[in-house]
Formats: C-alpha cells, sequence, structure tokens
C-alpha cells in the first residue's frame, strides 16, 4: 500500500529579492520632486507656522512649480516629441512619465488654490490683511482706482485686437495676461471677437491701498488683475468687453550654448538670455471661469493639450503674494526674528587668521553668522600681506559684499582669480554682471571647464608671515550669497592645513589653466574621483558588516538620483549595514524592501530652512570618516560638473558633526518619512513623547 507523501509544516520560501538594477527598485526623480514640493506645501497648511510664513511657503511651492516646469517638464516634452526610448532607472517612458505628471500636478495646482482660498486668504482677513474683489470695493476705493488705472496703467497699456492684421503677440513666459471677448466694430470697422491685453511687467501686482484716501483698513491691497478686470471696457472705445479672463504661459526656460562651437562663453550665454522668455510653451494657466471656447483657442494658439491646461480660482500668478511680506509690518504673524551666533573671535574684534591658525573652524549657517566669511574676503582685501585670492562664484547675488571684496582687492593690486559659472540656472544674468565688474577692475575671470559647470565653492588665500607663504582656505556646501546664507543651511569650513590648501591650488590651476593634476590626498573632486570614492566607502561598509565590523552610513543631501550609488546602497543593506539617508528633495532609493532595503531609512527634513548641507558619515570599521561636499549624488555632479568633497579631521569638529546629525535623525516634528511606494508620511511625535525640531533646537544653540 502506497504511504501517504508527507506534508511540509515548514513556512512557504520568501519571494525572491528582485535584482538590484530591477526598474521596480528606483522611484522616478521628477515625480519624486513633485512629492518634496507637496512637502513644501504642506508647511502652508500647518498651523503652528505664524500665518505669514504659511503664505510664503505657498509661494515658494507656486515657484517651485514654475521651475518645475520650465526645465524637468520641458526636457520630458522634448524627450516625449522627439520619440527618444531612453529612460531611467525607473524605466518609465517619457509619455508615460508626462501622463503621470500631469495627473500629480493638478491634484497639487487645486490643492494649491485650495489651501489659499479656503484656509489662508479668510485667515489673513481676520488678522486684518485683506485682498479685496472688485464688489467689495467701496466708492472711495473705486475712485482711487480709477485714477490709479487713468494715471499708472492706462499710459502703458497696449491691447492688441486680433484679426490679420494684428496676429497673436508673443506672450513671455509667466507674464499676466489676459483675453479680452469683444462685441461690436472699432473705428475701423473691425470685429475680431478677441484681443489680448499684457499686464505691464514693471507695475506691482498687488496695489495697497491708502488708508485715509480710501477709508481702506492699515493692509487692504487689491490685485492689479482686478483693476485691470474692471476698467478693461476702457481700453476698448465703442465697443463692449464681454468676458475678460487672466492666463499665463510657461515655457521651456532651459539655455542651450555649444560650448565646443563658441569662442566667447560669456557672450554665447548673454546672447541666449533673450529666448528664455519665449521658448516652447509647456504649461497653460486660465481662470476657472474661462469660457470653453476662449480655452481652446489659447491651447491652439500655444500647440498644447488639454493635459497643459491648469484652470485656476484666484491670481494665475500665486508666487507675486510674497510682496504681502515686505508690505505687512505684523512682526506676531511670522517667524520670530533670529539672530545667527559670532565667536568673539571671528567677530569684527577678532583676529580670523588668528584663529585659523590654531584650528579649524566649521560654521553651520544660519546657526552661525554667514559674516565671517565675507570678512575672510574683505579682509583680505585689506590686508597688505594678502597676495593673492582666488574664489568660485556659482551663486552670489547680483549687490554682493563678497564681490565687493574682491572689486576691492583687485583694486588693491592684489592677484585677484575667480572662476564665474555662467550658466547656473536663472542666475546668468547676474553672473554676467558681476563677471564685467570684476573684470573692470583688473580682477582675472575665467568660466570654469568647457561642459562642465563648476559648482565648487572654495576660497583661496595667500597670505606672506614671518614663516614664510601660507595658505587659508574656506570650503563650503552652500554659495557665497549672504542672503540665502540667512534662509539654507550650509556647511563652511575654514583651514590653513597644508595639505588641504595644497589640494584647493590644485584644483583652481587645474580650472585656470589647460594642465592636469596628477592626484590629491584629501580632497575628493567630481568628475575625476569623487563617483568612484563614495562607492569604494560604501563597499567598504558592506565588506566590515559581512566581516562582523562596525558598519553604518549617515548620508545626507539634497538628491539622490545616480542609480550606480543606489546600487552600491542596496548591496550594502543586504550586507547588514545600518544606513540613514537625510534627503531633503528628490530620492530615487525605495528604501524598506523586503531583501533589498530593509536597513535603510529615509527621512526628509522641512522646515523654516532649507536643508542644503551635504555630510557623509562612514563608520569604518571604528575609525569614523566625515566629509562635507558640494555635490549631491547625481549624474550630473559626479560627472558634468566641478565640485568637491573634503574631509572633516578635527575630533571636536567630528563630535560635533555627529551630534547635529543624530539630532536631524531624531527630529519628529518636521521629519517625513519616505515609504517603499513612494509616498512620504509626517513623523509626528509619538504618544508622550517629547517633541523634536532640529532646527529650532540649533536656533537655541544644542
Amino acid at each position: 500500500m502506497q504511504q501517504k507523501a508527507h506534508q511540509s509544516t515548514a513556512p512557504p520560501a520568501a519571494d525572491p529579492a528582485p535584482a538590484l538594477d530591477s526598474p521596480e527598485l528606483y522611484l522616478n526623480r521628477e515625480l519624486s520632486l513633485l512629492e518634496f514640493n507637496a512637502r513644501v506645501l504642506e508647511q502652508a497648511r500647518d498651523t503652528e507656522v505664524p500665518l505669514l510664513e504659511r503664505l510664503k511657503f505657498l509661494c515658494i511651492a507656486s515657484t517651485n512649480l514654475d521651475e518645475f516646469f520650465e526645465v524637468r517638464v520641458a526636457g520630458a516634452v522634448q524627450k516625449a516629441e522627439s520619440g527618444t526610448t531612453a529612460t531611467d532607472a525607473d524605466a518609465i517612458s517619457p509619455q508615460d512619465l508626462l501622463k503621470a505628471i500631469s495627473l500629480r500636478a493638478h491634484d497639487l495646482v487645486a490643492e494649491q488654490y485650495r489651501v489659499l482660498n479656503d484656509d489662508l486668504i479668510p485667515e489673513l482677513e481676520t488678522a486684518g490683511i485683506r485682498f479685496l474683489r472688485r464688489a467689495e470695493w467701496n466708492e472711495r476705493q473705486r475712485a482711487w482706482l480709477a485714477e490709479y488705472f487713468e494715471e499708472e496703467l492706462l499710459p502703458v497699456i497696449s491691447p492688441l485686437g486680433l484679426d490679420p492684421a494684428h496676429p497673436f503677440p508673443r506672450i513671455l513666459n509667466k507674464s499676466l495676461n489676459f483675453i479680452v471677448s469683444l462685441e461690436g466694430k472699432d473705428a475701423f470697422g473691425r470685429n475680431s471677437g478677441y484681443a489680448i491685453v499684457q499686464a505691464p511687467r514693471a507695475l506691482p501686482r498687488l496695489i495697497q491701498l491708502p488708508a485715509e484716501e480710501t477709508g481702506s483698513g492699515p493692509y487692504d491691497f487689491v490685485f492689479l488683475s482686478s483693476v485691470i478686470h474692471a476698467h478693461v471696457g476702457d481700453l476698448f472705445p465703442n465697443m463692449q468687453a464681454k468676458g475678460c479672463y487672466q492666463f499665463r504661459v510657461t515655457r521651456n526656460s532651459d539655455l542651450f550654448v555649444d560650448e565646443e562651437e563658441v569662442d566667447d562663453l560669456l557672450r554665447a550665454v548673454e546672447g541666449e538670455l533673450p529666448s528664455r522668455r519665449y521658448g516652447d510653451a509647456v504649461r497653460l494657466e486660465v481662470a476657472h471661469n474661462c469660457p470653453r471656447g476662449m480655452v481652446d483657442y489659447l491651447l491652439e494658439r500655444f500647440m498644447l493639450d488639454r493635459g497643459d491646461l491648469y484652470q485656476v480660482d484666484g491670481p494665475v500668478n500665486v508666487n507675486r503674494l510674497m510682496a504681502i511680506l515686505d508690505l505687512v509690518d505684523r512682526p506676531e504673524l511670522k517667524y520670530p526674528p533670529y539672530t545667527p551666533r559670532l565667536d568673539p573671535e571671528l567677530g569684527p574684534n577678532g583676529d580670523l587668521f588668528a584663529a585659523v591658525r590654531r584650528r579649524d573652524i566649521l560654521l553651520h549657517h544660519p546657526f552661525d553668522a554667514f559674516l565671517p566669511v565675507i570678512d575672510f574676503v574683505r579682509r583680505a582685501a585689506g590686508d597688505r600681506h594678502v597676495l593673492a585670492i582666488k574664489q568660485t562664484l556659482y551663486r552670489t547675488g547680483p549687490d554682493s559684499a563678497v564681490v565687493d571684496a574682491l572689486v576691492n582687492a583687485a583694486n588693491a593690486g592684489k592677484e585677484v582669480t575667480v572662476v564665474v559659472e555662467l550658466r547656473a540656472r536663472f542666475d546668468e544674468a547676474d553672473n554676467i554682471e558681476l563677471a564685467n565688474r570684476l573684470q573692470a577692475a583688473g580682477a582675472h575671470v575665467v568660466y570654469g571647464v568647457v561642459g562642465y559647470k563648476t559648482h565648487a565653492k572654495m576660497t583661496l588665500l595667500v597670505r606672506r608671515e614671518a614663516e614664510g607663504l601660507r595658505h587659508y582656505v574656506h570650503l563650503g556646501t552652500g554659495n557665497y550669497h549672504p542672503k540665502t546664507a540667512r534662509l539654507y543651511t550650509d556647511y563652511g569650513l575654514f583651514s590653513c592645513d597644508p595639505t588641504l590648501c595644497n589640494d584647493i591650488h590644485e584644483l583652481f590651476l587645474q580650472l585656470t589653466s589647460l594642465g592636469k593634476i596628477t592626484g590629491l590626498e584629501r580632497v575628493l573632486d567630481a568628475p575625476f574621483t569623487l563617483h568612484r570614492a563614495m562607492l569604494d566607502k560604501i563597499d567598504r561598509e558592506a565588506a566590515n558588516a559581512a566581516a562582523g565590523r562596525p558598519a553604518r552610513m549617515i548620508i545626507k543631501m539634497n538628491a539622490l538620483v545616480e542609480p550606480e550609488s543606489i546600487r552600491a546602497l542596496y548591496r550594502a543593506s543586504q550586507a547588514g549595514v545600518s544606513i540613514d539617508l537625510i534627503i531633503r528633495g528628490i530620492c530615487c532609493l525605495k528604501p524598506g524592501v523586503p531583501g533589498v532595503s530593509d536597513n535603510i531609512r529615509v527621512r526628509s527634513i522641512v522646515g523654516r530652512f532649507l536643508e542644503h548641507t551635504r555630510v557623509f558619515y562612514f563608520e569604518n570599521g571604528g575609525e569614523p570618516e566625515y566629509f562635507l561636499s558640494s555635490a549631491d549624488w547625481m549624474e550630473r555632479n559626479f560627472f558634468r560638473r566641478v565640485e568637491t568633497c573634503f574631509p572633516v579631521e578635527s575630533p571636536e569638529l567630528r563630535e560635533r558633526l555627529m551630534r547635529e546629525l543624530e539630532l536631524y535623525l531624531a527630529d519628529n516634528t518636521q521629519a517625513w518619512l519616505l515609504r517603499a511606494d513612494g509616498r512620504y508620511e509626517h513623523a509626528g511625535p509619538p504618544d508622550g513623547a517629547t517633541p523634536v525640531a532640529a532646527q529650532q533646537r540649533l536656533m537655541e544653540g544644542a
């Protein structure tokens, strides 16, 4: 008699882990960027944030979305139209990506206007800050605005009736416009039906009503669009304006300069800037009540589909509401003023050079003042012992104290060499102006390396001292921009370590001459050594974990995209390495995937300041390494930019870096946790737990 087969009681085998290059292990970078914008928009909803700061976050979300369409969507459209099949690691085709972007972006825009109309405007009105609609104007307000229209608007507006002799005008990127439907005939017997009114670019989009003249409150405002709506009939005598609807078009704003074919990069970039205003259209925003026929007419004119249409209930240029923060003097509705710390040794009465000779100095902006960085160059300009100053400038602002100091140094006869990155997106015009100013002062100005953006943040001084020539350096994770230094978190390191300084000297030689450096001792640089070094350090952690040695990584940066780095992190997780990633924005890695990324945790911090520091910690079997960098882990940073990554070797500074990293990992107030499906969940404090906000603790001096 045949016996029954034995029934196994063992649990079913787990599904094998997917291959590490499988598309299912990668999040799309564009969709991940949209999720970052969703986290910014959440700040506008957070009632713990002061009211006017919530409005600011709404404006930032709007501005971010503008740039997203100008650059990222425009690039995807170009790929789709060219029929390219090339995809990122997630393997989403350009066509499918555009559909996914449209769905998510429409949701974000709808939420943006819901927050504005249902939350912020009513709360602002309760606080005495009002945006008056036309139906709410009293007689004095109406009279004052009519006079404003006559004196300020009418002389500069040029309404354009549309007919064969008046074709559809060129519409500037992101400008405020109106489409008007007309009835009747003009003085020449013409009746086109439609006209376009372009709002003057020189006039403010928000008009503050004078209280005494109009009987208004101290903070009553009217949108420029409302004034144009109210008086649009005056622009078309003897005709009737039946409808007036605001619209705005967003265009491809990426510049194309064939660097191999130009003799003068500055002139080439300068020549391309005007084209940004009239690139291919990628998005149309129209008032929500605009009739279907007029919407279709605009879509046809801009060669867009209905998926590119965003009908909005409110101003099409929400970001112009940012002006309110300067116009309204209500400190209780803003973040409390914050004065960054300033070590007396680094202040006006201190000796900065003597302090740096004693020890390396680490600054964490904006918690530490940016003034010592400006003074580093300013003092060098007036120091007769300083012979030469070399600096990179990526974004520094149109009115830069740093550039002022460089100009003064050049005028004082010092050797000043500045590497100006002309192609810093949306700062090209400012950088061209700064480059011309520096050249006029006698500075040596170069524009980096053809084909590579110079994104490194470094300054080198050469000073004659009793012992001979000594080099001093400042290396940073962020730009030499005093304004953003109060808004972004960044690290800066002062040092006169001879080996570190010599590495930076070699890098400047590589940027300004046509020579090739043989190798750097401490600094890792892109596009040469940085990528390989990061992979090697990740693999070393994996080997240490497999051998039972301490193995841990904490990586803090703005974006994680480059596939080979992600695969290396997956391998390290599989080997048992504990990995914490603090990624502000784009993250294409999926944490928590069984058998692949069980040991990886990803969090994003979104708060009062924009997190911008790049810190890389490797346990290294009990001999930890700490690096600061100008580079995120993206293909462009590794392979198409000049970047620096430099070690922090002082035990005291290493302890500080670890304390601050652990503080970010403990944040349960402003942190968002990434899940394997690409969703972010807010990390609220557990019941009974003490709330921890890393930025607030750092402001308090933790």
